[in-house]
């Protein structure tokens, strides 16, 4: 049986920015398929098919990874760099999702191949549009290439 592919990849460690996400994108009905991870180090063996994902199917991608900066045992940025890096991953649309404001968090996630940089609004209003937005975008209208 054909495993269903993942639609959004998220990648946040704070379990309330997690649930607003989650709560944004199934408002609108942007995504069915979400998997969650809670660091950079789980993120790295979903997207690569290795540790406790060795099962998943690297033809298995996901439509778009959102992703935090400030991530325990592997950051952000590291995932990222890892993913632009490979040929197998580099055209996934990666998104920042963050609450990094600093400069050269920004400078450095183009640097390295970002889609998009979000900072995260605190207004519970806000967060959710731009959630709605990103997903509208990268997941409804984006047109990726074949794999």
């Amino acid at each position: 049986m054909a495993e269903e592919p993942v639609e959004i990849l998220l990648v946040e460690d704070n379990p309330n920015d997690v649930e607003l996400t989650l709560h944004a994108l199934r408002r609108y009905h942007l995504a069915n398929r979400i998997h969650v991870v809670g660091d950079g180090a789980e993120a790295l063996e979903f997207i690569f098919c290795t540790g406790s994902y060795a099962e998943r199917s690297l033809m298995s991608r996901p439509k778009v990874i959102l992703l935090d900066l400030k991530l325990p045992l592997v950051d952000g940025l590291e995932v990222l760099r890892q993913v632009k890096g490979d040929s197998h991953t580099r055209a996934i649309p990666v998104v920042v999702l963050t609450s990094s404001r600093e400069e050269r968090d920004l400078v450095e996630s183009y640097q390295l191949g970002v889609n998009s940089y979000i900072v995260k609004p605190v207004d519970f209003e806000q967060f959710t549009e731009a959630v709605r937005q990103v997903g509208l975008y990268w997941v409804l209208l984006n047109q990726p290439p074949k794999l």
